[in-house]
């Protein structure tokens, strides 16, 4: 198997099929000889500010960098994805930056990350200018334009003219399979954290170099070869490309020659605009984060017409997609293939379950050869119907570490009998016959009197009730049991429910799984991506809770 890089897939596949369309937008329909050169332009830019890499891999430890990082504070557009590529290309490192965060967060982040260089759209301008001088100095600010009306920051070029000033020619430098992708983790269980993974490993863990049910490509000969099928593979990924499984889907399909969507409306989830963009520009795959994306999706579906003849698959990860959205979904549109994918940012894409009209998936996942369950001691492997919760963990492509952070890259990476696993901390069960029960993060598990409890087990059985939108569960003090099952719930437009009719309808959990106490919300606080915010939870449970602990249901 050949290590490859990113920027080499870029200019290789650009090579053979330039004319096809790479990326559409509302603003840009780029083919790949522009997604190309203008790529090149961001590398030759960032190289002429010095920016590139600095130490080469092998004299630096799992959790350093020897390459200068650029931060990517954007909106999904092309030049997201040109900014990837672009710094990919120079040998810097590109990374993700949520742009929900206030202030201090931001500040921290741009910190944490020795942060070189920012892309930024216009819109993001005010608040940045307020952090900059809490920053490491910047050799460079590049300000995309949004229609917002910003003026440029006064350090700042815009995007486009920068673009155009530099040279299209191949940078002089040349990429290494050793070469940083970097990803901050969501940050809504702890403070975000940079992952690093070599490229060809990233490549091979969640970027196309090893599709469900196919051999792995081994070579750039191959990636080459499969191109020129790919023109049928256009794909719109509706998550932030902030987040892994936005970017991830888009690199999957365009490192197959496929064509990335993107649909008009990209600061928030606009289900009608959506449909419309599949339906106009012939969608054959999309990508979604569970429940939070597909409600609406499925309810724009019940109210309007489209056609959709030419979606064969949608895709789910990051978060729970429920059986009664995924049976929505499969109604609704009885030609499509619904696929919930498993992955975290620290292992890549480990497996999924598959399910079509009458053929409902099961409730486990199929994982790779490479995921296995860890006993609770971390020193063994477990076998198929052992029963015992463990550790869920994968190994071969696996990331380097956290960046900064030896502590949690020797806690989250360990090596046990000789081999280096990755392990970040979910529970899941091996069932008979090899498939894997997700039980969720540990770190969100629940300890009342002595008992866990998994809060995305508890959040699934209530989001069965008709009466609930959406619902998140999280641990509160408790004098008695030190920890109790809170549920935050946002009921649906019409729909009374009282807490001991929710109670009922979730009855055949475990006693001790039961919700102690509800509480109601207007809205569940959701990150950009779908995936559930436990820390806001919390906060607002325990907020409204106050010191009042009622008795157990019964007693």
């Amino acid at each position: 198997m050949s290590e490859l890089t990113l920027a080499g897939i870029n200019e290789a596949i650009a090579a053979v099929i330039p004319e096809r369309e790479a990326i559409v937008s509302a603003t840009r329909r780029s083919t790949w000889r522009d997604f190309q050169l203008r790529s090149r332009r961001l590398a030759n830019l960032l190289l002429e500010r010095g920016l590139g890499c600095r130490r080469e891999r092998g004299s630096l430890q799992p959790w350093e960098s020897g390459q200068d990082h650029v931060a990517l504070y954007l909106y999904n557009g092309p030049e997201y994805l040109e900014g990837m590529v672009g710094a990919f290309k120079a040998r810097a490192v590109p990374f993700n930056v949520n742009y929900r965060y206030v202030e201090d967060e931001l500040a921290y982040l741009l910190r944490d990350a020795q942060t070189r260089a920012i892309v930024y759209h216009a819109s993001f301008a005010p608040l940045l200018a307020r952090v900059l001088d809490q920053v490491p100095p910047l050799a460079l600010l590049l300000q995309v334009d949004d229609g917002s009306g910003e003026p440029l920051l006064p350090q700042a070029i815009d995007y486009e003219d920068a673009l155009a000033s530099a040279s299209d020619a191949p940078p002089p430098v040349q990429p290494t399979p050793d070469d940083l992708y970097m990803v901050y983790t969501g940050g809504t269980t702890g403070m975000p954290k940079g992952v690093l993974w070599r490229q060809s490993d990233i490549f091979y863990a969640a970027m196309g170099g090893k599709l469900p049910g196919a051999e792995p490509v081994n070579s750039l000969d191959e990636i080459v070869a499969r191109a020129p099928y790919g023109e049928m593979i256009r794909a719109m990924p509706v998550p932030p490309f902030m987040h892994a499984a936005g970017h991830w889907t888009a690199f999957i399909n365009l490192h197959q020659g496929g064509t990335v969507v993107l649909p008009e409306e990209t600061r928030h989830l606009d289900a009608a605009d959506i449909w419309r963009t599949v339906e106009r520009e012939r969608v054959f795959n999309m990508s979604i984060v569970g429940d939070a994306f597909a409600r609406p999706l499925i309810e724009e579906l019940r109210s309007a017409s489209y056609d959709l003849s030419t979606l064969r698959v949608i895709g789910s990860g990051g978060a729970l997609l429920s059986p009664e959205n995924k049976r929505a979904l499969l109604e609704l549109l009885p030609a499509i293939m619904v696929a919930d994918g498993y992955g975290s940012s620290e292992t890549g894409a480990q497996g999924a379950t598959l399910a079509s009209a009458g053929n409902e998936a099961p409730t486990s996942f199929r994982m790779d050869d490479h995921t296995v369950v860890l006993d609770e001691s971390m020193t063994g492997v477990l076998e198929p119907g052992s029963e015992e919760i463990g550790w869920l963990a994968r190994r071969g492509h696996v990331p380097l570490g956290y960046f900064g952070d030896p502590e949690k890259t020797q806690r989250t990476y360990p090596t046990i009998a000789g081999v280096r696993y990755s392990v970040p901390g979910d529970r899941a069960q091996v069932l008979a016959d090899g498939s894997m029960r997700m039980l969720g993060r540990d770190s969100v598990c629940i300890n009342t009197g002595g008992e866990k409890v998994f809060a995305e087990e508890v959040e699934a059985a209530l989001k069965r009730h008709p009466a609930v939108a959406d619902v998140i569960v999280v641990g509160t003090p408790n004098e008695r049991w030190g920890q109790q099952v809170t549920a935050v719930v946002a009921l649906r437009a019409g729909g009374g429910v009282s807490a001991d009719e929710l109670r009922r309808a979730v009855s055949d959990l475990a006693r001790y799984k039961l919700p102690r106490d509800f509480v109601f919300v207007p809205n569940v606080v959701r990150s950009p991506s779908g995936k559930p915010d436990y820390r806001w939870a919390k906060q607002v449970a325990t907020a409204a809770l106050g010191s009042s602990n009622p008795p157990a249901p019964g007693g």
